[in-house]
């Protein structure tokens, strides 16, 4: 596996591959991510990963600081996965002078969830985004559902900017005990970890009185985030939404059966999860 930190040796490398899987990560690898370069492995070749941990995409309180970073662990991970490329660029490599240029995502989409809980994430997630499928130039991407609103908001701007980049949904990868795996996870004392499946089960209970018939969404809302509360967690949003937009759905929605997603953010102690599922 090459190692490439500058943008120029990677085109260089890459120069007349018309099939490469690109899979961008920030590290702190686990099998979660190893399953997404088995699956852009599926979709094409050469398989090229990359590791940066974007500041564009923290907010002035949150964790960019101490997010983990395990570059050596990470390599040999990927390695044996057989991926042909990792680019690993500094913040001078990728942003040699301040990214005044962004992308800005629609309000409806990048306002909502996620993005009203961390006000300008999305654009830093885009941003980078649209910066790393300049350099690696891929002809597929992969990204896992886990980051739902993520996986939709980078769909629609390679849709929309007509990418020549096809965007690959990946499953959530899951502990035996249903926790949807994260480099964050790792911030949990074993009490806690023994308690961050109830946000899994909170969604299934929800995804549960759906099928049901029970569609009164605002109630089953507010009650499965107070059973979190009940239970010591601090839940930013438990909320039902259309797959398709992410927006609320209408009483004529959930009559006509449009296809349903809940999804959630929490802290449990000082680590925030977020997880979801499809109904």
């Amino acid at each position: 596996m090459k190692i490439i930190s500058s943008i120029e040796e990677l085109r260089d490398q890459l120069s007349g591959q018309l099939r490469t899987a690109f899979v961008p990560t920030m590290g702190n690898l686990h099998e979660g991510h190893l399953s997404l370069m088995r699956l852009a492995r599926k979709h094409g070749d050469p398989v090229v990963a990359s590791i940066f941990v974007n500041r564009l995409q923290f907010g002035p309180n949150e964790d960019f600081e101490k997010y983990p970073r395990t570059f050596q662990a990470d390599v040999e991970k990927l390695e044996k996965e057989g991926v042909y490329v990792l680019f690993a660029p500094t913040e001078k490599d990728l942003y040699p002078e301040v990214q005044e240029f962004c992308v800005r995502p629609p309000a409806d989409l990048g306002n909502t969830l996620e993005g009203e809980f961390r006000p300008g994430f999305f654009t830093g997630v885009t941003t980078v985004v649209l910066k790393l499928f300049s350099c690696v130039q891929p002809k597929v991407a992969v990204f896992g559902k886990k980051d739902y609103q993520q996986l939709m908001m980078v769909r629609n701007m390679a849709r929309q900017f007509a990418l020549p980049t096809q965007i690959i949904a990946a499953e959530t990868y899951r502990a035996e005990d249903g926790l949807a795996l994260s480099s964050r996870n790792m911030y949990l004392s074993a009490a806690e970890r023994a308690e961050a499946p109830a946000l899994y089960q909170s969604l299934n209970a929800v995804a549960e009185e759906v099928r049901g018939g029970h569609l009164d969404v605002f109630e089953l809302e507010h009650v499965a985030m107070a059973k979190l509360a009940a239970r010591g967690w601090q839940p930013d949003y438990i909320s039902i939404r259309k797959r398709i937009d992410l927006q609320p759905p209408s009483a004529g929605d959930l009559a006509q059966g449009e296809p349903l997603v809940v999804l959630a953010a929490a802290k449990l102690g000082n680590t925030r999860l977020i997880d979801n599922l499809e109904i």
